[in-house]
């Protein structure tokens, strides 16, 4: 080993120790890079525990009142995520409760429907969800949905059966094909399996984007930064691996720490093994990382540098397509998407831990997070010129 390479090493472990001692002496640190994940994942395992919501508070009009509405009703009550909780007399008593949030939404039976589909004079159903709240609107506008579906076939089997039909012959008029459907993945629609496992990297990922671009700021901030580099050997490359070497190790604890607590406690499912998913996580702090640094090397202050963190961090849940598709966005959008860590971190995940494909088969994915470790390069003199002659201004 040169002389050189020794004293780059010396260099890089001074200021690994230097970093070491910022980390201990802050506790916001500590909050951030340890208290705030930890929280964050039993927050979010524990909030979806039970996979769906489960028993959400209906309404029920009922104006007809007849055996075949009254099945209906037992019918739609069954479900898992529906609890008819009320009966209302009429519409305006059904509607007035959604508006105070008694209920999230009512099915609505005319009065005559009965007689109405016997004599085939097509009756209408109708059913009402409040979307403002979009998981349980959603969930029951697809329950009653169905139970609206089930509640035509229902009448209609009686207007079989007074017209003489048997139970099988009215069956294969009113359903010549049965669909046998299967939830591939997450045969459960377990909604934990199918936010968290990109939920809580994305915390992650976030809290990465700031605690770095903080901790490069502050040094301009307390006036450190000189400091700072004269240890280095005034090398911005030296400077920046010995500062983020410790953040990276925490950093990558801790996502070791919820691959093993989603898919080793909670097994969740993992086709292709923990260790791909592992060496993505550590993919996606590194790469997090470099995001961070190039964002204090765009605005050299702790104010526009945590701003420009949060927005691209808040952001990305939105883009990545783990809530809404990607393919579904707008030309640009889709572009878009690939300037964000954690849409990568996300097809990973897809083709490993849901799928079981090979490694190779995510090349794409993985070759893009590691392009994201360049990006210092595009702002590594400014950084370096913003560290020796840039002065904070309140």
């Amino acid at each position: 080993m040169t002389r050189i390479n020794k004293d780059t090493i010396i260099r890089i472990a001074n200021v690994f120790r230097r970093e070491c001692r910022i980390l201990v002496s802050r506790p916001l640190y500590l909050f951030c890079m340890v208290i705030a994940p930890l929280f964050c994942y039993i927050f979010f395992t524990t909030m979806m525990d039970s996979g769906l919501p489960k028993e959400l508070p209906v309404g029920l009009v009922d104006q007809d009142n007849t055996s075949v509405t009254r099945m209906v009703a037992r019918n739609l009550d069954a479900f898992q995520q529906t609890d008819i909780v009320a009966h209302y007399p009429d519409f305006t008593s059904a509607r007035t409760a959604l508006q105070r949030g008694e209920i999230y939404g009512f099915f609505y039976i005319p009065d005559g429907t009965t007689t109405e589909a016997i004599t085939s004079n097509q009756p209408k159903v109708s059913f009402y969800t409040n979307n403002a709240y979009l998981i349980p609107g959603s969930l029951l506008f697809r329950d009653m949905k169905m139970m609206s579906e089930l509640a035509s076939g229902a009448l209609a089997r009686e207007t079989l059966y007074a017209r003489g039909f048997t139970e099988d012959q009215a069956m294969a008029i009113l359903q010549p094909i049965v669909i046998d459907t299967h939830a591939l993945n997450n045969p459960w629609l377990n909604y934990s399996v199918y936010l968290c496992n990109t939920m809580l990297p994305g915390v992650l990922m976030l809290l990465i984007f700031m605690v770095t671009a903080y901790s490069i700021a502050v040094e301009i901030k307390h006036d450190t930064a000189r400091e700072w580099l004269d240890m280095s050997g005034d090398s911005i490359y030296v400077a920046i691996i010995g500062k983020l070497l410790p953040h990276t190790i925490i950093f990558f604890i801790m996502s070791i720490f919820y691959n093993v607590y989603l898919y080793g406690f909670l097994h969740f499912p993992c086709n292709s093994g923990i260790g791909p998913m592992i060496f993505a996580s550590l993919l996606l702090v590194v790469a997090s990382q470099m995001c961070g640094v190039f964002m204090v090397g765009i605005f050299p202050t702790p104010r526009l540098a945590l701003s420009f963190a949060s927005l691209w961090g808040v952001i990305s849940f939105s883009i990545s397509g783990f809530t809404y598709p990607v393919m579904a966005m707008h030309p640009v959008l889709q572009a878009a998407s690939n300037l964000f860590p954690l849409r990568h971190y996300f097809l990973i995940y897809v083709d490993q831990a849901l799928n079981g494909y090979s490694m190779f088969y995510s090349w794409k994915a993985y070759l893009a997070l590691l392009l994201f470790t360049f990006l210092p390069f595009l702002i590594i003199k400014r950084l370096k010129n913003a560290l020796k002659t840039y002065t904070y201004i309140p």
